[in-house]
């Protein structure tokens, strides 16, 4: 059994001099758009964090710079029940839940639980992935845009103990708010390298001893063949899939066989198989 895979996106040109490529990729199903999300609060400068585990996460990482946190009395109760120390407890702001309810974007579920934060410091390919292990494989995301599915994919990649995730630069958002309460504190784990031109990052991560699987929906290898060998597991956005020279890049295509009755797999959960498969093949 294989993937259906819908015919590919019209001809675009990119600033990289890329083309998306032809098929559909993965077969993921059709993605959205970046949601616009709210920024930080009014008059303040920094990343906007909500939900009690992304939170926490960012408290519990001593390389993220905290500027406030606003909490109700049941979420301070849960930190405190959490382990945070008395230092964290003493900056608590004491909010009532609709309080918070007016600095977020509409429809944020933000559990009683908020802060002001800075961005992580800037992760370099070179060394975060580097050496290349066979027990702990790279995830890249090739223009993938939307939060809920980048934090999803960030949960996946830690829970498979992944080196790293590579996103293109121009074109994810930031990692914070709806991204960061899905990924429910992943970001704080998994280092996140924001590469300038995703074919030229496959290139260092071959040179660095990696194997780049795509994952595609035409491929002809079953993702089962995946190599016992370091592993960078590529990913294309929902629908257009991985674009021509990203996929020209790779070493191997692989497919995920699923159901002839089923259309496609979310992104998130095609490479949460894939990370499975990496771990079997190691």
């Amino acid at each position: 059994m294989t993937q259906k895979h819908r015919p590919g996106p019209r001809k675009q040109t990119r600033k990289d001099g890329a083309r998306p490529g032809p098929g559909s990729g993965p077969g993921f199903g059709r993605g959205k758009g970046p949601r616009k999300k709210g920024a930080g609060p009014k008059g303040e400068d920094g990343l906007w964090l909500y939900g009690r585990h992304a939170v926490a996460a960012a408290l519990a990482n001593p390389h993220r710079k905290i500027k406030r946190i606003l909490a109700t009395k049941n979420a301070a109760d849960w930190l405190a029940e959490h382990g945070a120390d008395g230092a964290v407890l003493a900056r608590l702001e004491d909010m009532k839940p609709d309080a918070i309810d007016r600095l977020l974007h509409d429809g944020a579920v933000h559990q009683g639980l908020a802060a002001v934060a800075d961005e992580l410091p800037r992760a370099r390919l070179k060394d975060v992935c580097a050496p290349a292990e066979r027990h702990a494989p790279v995830l890249v995301l090739d223009q993938i845009t939307d939060p809920q599915n980048i934090g999803a994919l960030f949960r996946s990649a830690a829970a498979f103990g992944a080196k790293a995730v590579i996103v293109q630069e121009r074109r994810t958002p930031p990692l914070s708010g709806a991204l960061a309460k899905a990924a429910a504190g992943a970001i704080e784990i998994v280092p996140c390298v924001q590469a300038v031109n995703i074919a030229r990052a496959l290139e260092a991560l071959k040179d660095l001893g990696y194997h780049c699987a795509g994952l595609a929906g035409e491929a002809g290898d079953d993702i089962s063949a995946l190599p016992d060998a370091p592993l960078a597991i590529v990913m294309g956005a929902e629908g257009a899939g991985l674009r021509q020279l990203v996929a020209a890049t790779c070493d191997t295509l692989y497919r995920i066989p699923i159901a002839p009755g089923v259309e496609s797999l979310n992104v998130s959960n095609a490479a949460a198989i894939s990370l499975y498969e990496a771990s079997r093949a190691r």
